[in-house]
């Protein structure tokens, strides 16, 4: 095992600008996305497919939720690519534009009434752009705070980044939730659910100006100096990090499953049980801004105690509260659906979520960091979560209503993580290492494929 040297500390002051750039970047890009799951849940059925059965209707707007999710895969290898080879700061302001682009063209569209099933295909079409470009955010906004971060404090300064997305989430949600209870319903159809797409070019606009102002990291600047001796990032992680490319993919399930599950999916099961909807949406509000709270605490708590343990305790939460979830919403008292909500989302999401900032970048070398990270992501979103409100939703409906084989499908899921981390998964944090990095974490003067790891998984 050879030891990492410790690479070049970022000044205070430049850490704290990656760190809020990569924060409200993130909310910016992760605002375009969730939006859209809110309206799937709430309008697009009426809007997008009235002719049909009100519950096929849903699952049809699911479906074009779930086309968002299939993109991600293609724009991760893509801008993963980018951004090991020419930078991780260029990739983030072109995914920060596509997404943008995609989001505000929804909030111009012309509905079923106006132009029939086009309006259908239309929205396909941008959920594609919008996916094509969140691939490549996840990964580079984590990598540029991780790379800032000094490896003692890497799992607290990475896990703000993670506020990005449940943040993101909860200015859409309010946004929908203070327009279902301002306007009437055949305003709120007409006009009121265009709002929030629209207003999302201030919030791109806002977020390009922070993202340009921020530095390429210095471990990508070293690791570019050797870039014409290196293997191409995709088959560097191919030929040697096959394992950990996999056992991440795997890890990932578990948040990427029950985060549609607790904010969507819960939302629409509600709606089918006549509880109100400004309700749950209020519930779910609750739990996101307890959320926010706990993800940084949880990543401080990877320094101590390592990546691992967190995250394998927070995925057998989730898979304790499967069935209680549905329980809590069918009593349609907004006190017990809150509870259930805050340990689902402040306890269990966030403890898969927080650790990935840290935990995913330091399984890969500084010259594939990018893509193995983008991999990782976005190969386990599309399968996780990707598909999750449209399985699910058909799952419901074959059971005659019943939850049971929706709880089967999660809790297979949340399953493989909980193997995959107890099984595949090393740990990675230097402090649980005595110091060491688990994988190159990149200097200038280590200039081969083959300059030794710090350590391999099945030392772990």
């Amino acid at each position: 095992m050879s030891e990492t040297p410790i690479p070049v500390e970022t000044p205070p002051k430049e850490l704290r600008r990656t760190v809020t750039a990569s924060v409200i970047g993130t909310i910016a890009e992760y605002y375009d996305f969730f939006i859209y799951g809110t309206a799937s849940a709430l309008v697009f059925n009426k809007v997008f497919f009235p002719e049909v059965d009100p519950t096929v209707g849903t699952l049809a707007s699911f479906s074009t939720y779930a086309v968002g999710f299939f993109a991600r895969p293609l724009g991760g290898l893509v801008w993963g690519h980018i951004g090991d080879r020419v930078g991780r700061k260029k990739a983030l302001v072109f995914t920060l534009l596509l997404t943008g682009l995609g989001t505000f063209l929804v909030g111009l569209m012309p509905t079923y009434g106006q132009i029939g099933i086009w309006a259908a295909v239309v929205l396909v079409l941008v959920r594609l752009i919008q996916g094509f470009g969140v691939g490549g955010e996840q990964g580079g906004a984590v990598l540029l705070t991780a790379e800032a971060s000094p490896p003692r404090r890497r799992g607290f300064l990475a896990s703000f980044v993670q506020l990005g997305s449940p943040a993101a989430y909860l200015i859409p949600t309010g946004l929908f939730a203070v327009l279902n209870a301002t306007l009437s319903e055949e305003a709120f159809l007409a006009w009121g659910w265009r709002i929030p797409f629209l207003l999302s070019a201030l919030v791109v606009v806002f977020g390009l100006i922070v993202r340009l102002k921020i530095n390429e990291s210095e471990t990508f600047k070293a690791a570019k100096e050797t870039q014409s001796h290196q293997t191409a990032p995709l088959k560097l992680l191919t030929r040697e990090h096959k394992r950990e490319v996999f056992g991440g993919l795997f890890a990932k399930f578990v948040e990427a499953a029950v985060f549609p599950f607790y904010t969507v999916f819960l939302v629409s099961y509600g709606k089918e049980h006549g509880i109100d909807n400004s309700m749950i949406l209020n519930s779910v509000m609750i739990a996101i801004a307890c959320e926010l709270v706990a993800i940084p605490l949880l990543g401080r708590l990877t320094d101590k105690v390592g990546r691992r343990p967190v995250y394998l305790a927070a995925a057998v939460l989730n898979l304790a509260l499967i069935v209680p979830a549905f329980k809590a919403i069918e009593t349609g008292n907004m006190a017990v659906i809150v509870a259930l909500l805050v340990a689902g989302l402040a306890l269990g999401h966030a403890g898969t979520y927080a650790p990935q900032a840290s935990y995913f970048p330091e399984l890969f070398p500084a010259r594939a960091r990018y893509s193995g990270v983008s991999v990782v992501w976005q190969f386990g979103s599309m399968i996780a979560s990707g598909p999750f409100t449209v399985v699910a939703a058909a799952l419901l409906i074959a059971g005659d209503g019943s939850f049971t084989w929706v709880a089967v499908y999660i809790s297979a899921l949340i399953l493989v993580s909980i193997v995959s981390l107890l099984f595949f998964m090393p740990e990675t944090a230097p402090a649980k290492r005595d110091g060491v990095e688990y994988a190159d974490w990149g200097r200038a003067a280590q200039t081969a494929d083959t300059a030794p790891r710090a350590g391999s998984l099945a030392g772990h």
